[in-house]
């Protein structure tokens, strides 16, 4: 996407360090960074400059800044062209064609609706027909009568896959199905399990409880005819995505610092705290850094599709050769460093808190953030190595690493209140992975003490490496995310385990 020349001018406005051409001799020049001078330009104005962009950004694709969307490709554009403009980097972008499937249901029984659940791969359709029920559990093509055809079939689950059910209804000219739960309970994370089965077309599905479904039931079985109303909005595609890596040309490109945050948010919102917050605050520490050298390289990557499973750090990952890995010496990772109801969490390094400790170094970088936290009597506490955002895949081949949380859906604790405020009782996020986390649904001061912890770990190990092992590393035989189905893989994204006493 080509952006124009006031919008440039704008956010050059917003980073004024970044508007000057670096060479190679001009950064030789430059004082060595130090981590009280590169927190220092840290600056609210700044940050929230760039969430006012994200969310004009949302806005191309209907409110999202999902991966493909224009709502995201303008925002990768957005971060490469300021990267570039300063001449300190090389960038790239590293682009790869990966699915997308997304989409919502409402379903609705002679006018009463039902809380109704997408499954993954279904297709789009707005039907009002009549409501048939299937034989047995709609695992066999004679289960279907000949009278489902341009109506929707009701269906149990059971035995057979969700897709084989769909397709079946399809192949029997359903104009739309309904799978409901064979338990009181809904449906969770439903798919299909392909795009496509070989047993037929699908048609438009959704699932229901299997309490709403005896409602339905008990209708039917006394002969009343029960009209469903079937609306699915789906979309499956592959498309084009791609990752933003910029390294800086200066400093030693066998020990590199990296970071990262991912650019995408979910189908559901603008994803301005999940994870524009981390995003914006290292663009923000790499639009302020050319004021210095380094001695140690710096990198950065701004990842793509994390919310569909760590898509792009893990392809970043996988790209390098051993070789390549051996360079890297550390990851840190910013994932949420803004949510509304707060709280200072520093990745488990050591595993003292939750019993998987990180590659070794990882220890030296949860002791790095510790200690700044202390420096500014600020409280914070461990979160789990869970493998739930883009520190996974490095934290796979044996790279040490860190970083810092501030909390998705899981409720903050009475004790954790008194150390941060809020709210007890309430979840870190509540707009976690959805449409309201917008501008509304950050908390500036938080945003700023972390962007801030950012660059002080950037400034700390660009400079030096001690405490960081630099010696050939042991590389686990696959990663966590190898195998794993395109649904199963959707679980790992943002939110961790956290701390309670």
């Amino acid at each position: 996407m080509k952006l124009s020349t006031s919008f440039i001018t704008l956010a050059l406005a917003l980073s004024p360090f970044a508007a000057a051409q670096d060479d190679a001799r001009t950064i030789s020049l430059k004082p060595l960074v130090n981590s009280v001078a590169l927190q220092a330009l840290t600056s609210k104005l700044t940050l929230l400059g760039h969430a006012r962009e994200f969310l004009k950004f949302s806005q191309l694709s209907g409110g999202t800044r999902a991966f493909g969307s224009k709502g995201h490709n303008a925002t990768v554009s957005y971060i490469k062209t300021l990267l570039d403009l300063t001449g300190y980097y090389d960038t790239q972008l590293q682009t790869f064609p990966y699915l997308f499937s997304s989409g919502s249901a409402t379903f609705a029984a002679n006018n009463e609706e039902f809380t109704t659940k997408w499954f993954t791969y279904g297709p789009s359709g707005d039907v009002t027909a009549l409501l048939v029920p299937v034989a047995n559990l709609g695992c066999d093509a004679s289960d279907y009568p000949a009278e489902v055809e341009g109506k929707i079939a009701f269906i149990s689950r059971g035995t057979c896959p969700f897709g084989l059910k769909a397709a079946l209804a399809g192949s029997a000219k359903a104009a739309g199905a309904i799978i409901y739960n064979n338990a009181p309970e809904l449906i969770s994370g439903g798919t299909l399990g392909a795009p496509s089965n070989d047993a037929g077309p699908y048609a438009p599905v959704a699932s229901i409880s299997g309490a709403d479904a005896e409602k339905v039931l008990a209708l039917l079985n006394a002969g009343t005819a029960v009209t469903g109303k079937l609306h699915v909005t789906a979309t499956t595609e592959t498309r084009y995505t791609s990752n933003v890596i910029a390294t800086t040309k200066g400093g030693d490109k066998n020990n590199i610092v990296f970071s990262g945050g991912h650019t995408d948010s979910v189908p559901e919102g603008p994803g301005i705290n999940d994870d524009g917050s981390g995003t914006i605050g290292l663009l923000d520490i790499a639009l302020r850094l050319p004021l210095f050298s380094v001695k140690n390289a710096v990198r950065f990557g701004f990842w793509t599709a994390e919310e569909f499973g760590l898509v792009g750090s893990e392809h970043y990952v996988a790209s390098l050769t051993p070789e390549e890995q051996q360079k890297i010496a550390l990851y840190l990772n910013f994932d949420m460093i803004a949510s509304p109801n707060f709280g200072y969490f520093i990745y488990d390094g050591d595993g003292s808190a939750f019993g998987t400790k990180g590659p070794d170094g990882s220890a030296h970088i949860e002791k790095t953030f510790e200690d700044w936290f202390k420096s500014k009597k600020l409280i914070s506490a461990p979160t789990e190595f869970s493998g739930r955002s883009d520190y996974g895949p490095f934290l796979d081949v044996g790279i040490p690493s860190g970083g810092l949380f501030t909390g998705a859906e899981v409720k903050k604790t009475e004790e954790q209140a008194k150390w941060w405020g809020g709210e007890a009782g309430v979840s870190y996020d509540k707009c976690y992975h959805l449409k309201c986390d917008d501008l509304s649904n950050l908390h500036t001061e938080a945003w700023v003490q972390n962007t801030r912890a950012a660059a002080h770990s950037i400034a700390t190990y660009a400079r030096s490496l001690d405490g960081i092992p630099r010696g050939t590393r042991s590389v686990p035989s696959q990663s966590r995310l190898q195998g794993l189905s395109y649904d199963d893989r959707k679980h790992y994204s943002c939110g961790h385990e956290v701390f309670d006493l």
